[in-house]
């Protein structure tokens, strides 16, 4: 069980989440965790997640073992919201989808930082990521540019 020390929450306008402090953040509102030395899981924030809409399908157009550079396309994931790219966060080695995606794409939204990870990649994230506090200096931003001011 995790306690509270474990999560960093956040609260703006009307948004609120809890920000997993052992993991890494980016700018494109995607999350980094690192479940074995060197490999690194990816999946969208709950913000990310808000703007996208439910999920509805996604592809991946990146090869196992092909490299990829950070803030490269590596597939797509439609919404009922939106369709957007989904960019690596960090460079290094595609290390494959989440397979539990293929045949249930709601965990994207049920369990968005537990088993709704997109992809995984072997590298080591770069200079531009974030921890919790920083990333949610940067929701604070990104907030106050949505809504016109400080909330």
């Amino acid at each position: 069980m995790s306690g509270p020390e474990t999560y960093l929450r956040y609260k703006r306008s009307r948004f609120s989440t809890r920000l997993h402090r052992e993991r890494r953040y980016s700018a494109s509102h995607q999350w980094l965790w690192e479940r074995e030395p060197g490999v690194w899981c990816v999946g969208y924030t709950k913000f990310a997640l808000r703007m996208l809409g439910d999920p509805v399908e996604f592809e991946f157009e990146k090869a196992l073992g092909a490299r990829v550079g950070e803030g490269e396309v590596v597939g797509w994931v439609e919404g009922f919201k939106a369709v957007t790219d989904v960019f690596a966060p960090l460079a290094g080695e595609f290390a494959g989808s989440n397979p539990e995606l293929d045949t249930d794409i709601t965990l994207l939204v049920s369990a968005p930082y537990e088993r709704g990870w997109l992809f995984a990649v072997r590298g080591e994230p770069g200079a531009g990521a974030l921890d919790a506090a920083g990333y949610s200096q940067f929701l604070d931003t990104t907030i106050d540019r949505m809504t016109g001011g400080s909330s």
